[in-house]
């Protein structure tokens, strides 16, 4: 499995690192099982998926592999999707939840 952290989702855990514990538990977790503790987003944001941390606060990423199967990769337009393998956990940001969704344009 390939991990990949993106500037601005390491910069954003300087910001929120009060709650570095719990962002760091639920990164474990997506690492173990990205599909089983995210949930896949829609509309605009297909091809994300979003995983909460606390109450309206989520972090938000990409797995390649789910990503090429739903051949949401077409929408999504990664800049380096032709170099990352299908095994590949892309950590794009967290925040809050309005923070989070206004952000997208920024991610791929």
């Amino acid at each position: 499995m390939e991990i990949l952290f993106s500037d601005v989702f390491v910069k954003s855990l300087k910001k929120y690192a009060s709650i570095k514990k719990d962002i760091q538990k639920k990164v474990d977790m997506i690492i173990e099982n990205p599909v089983a503790f995210g949930e896949p987003l829609k509309g605009n944001f297909r091809g994300f998926y979003s995983c909460p941390v606390k109450k309206n606060f989520l972090i938000i990423y990409l797995y390649c592999r789910a990503c090429r199967s739903k051949r949401d990769d077409k929408v999504v337009l990664c800049h380096d999707c032709h170099k990352c393998k299908d095994e590949t956990i892309k950590f794009v940001d967290m925040g809050s939840h309005d923070y989070a969704y206004k952000k997208k344009s920024y991610w791929s």
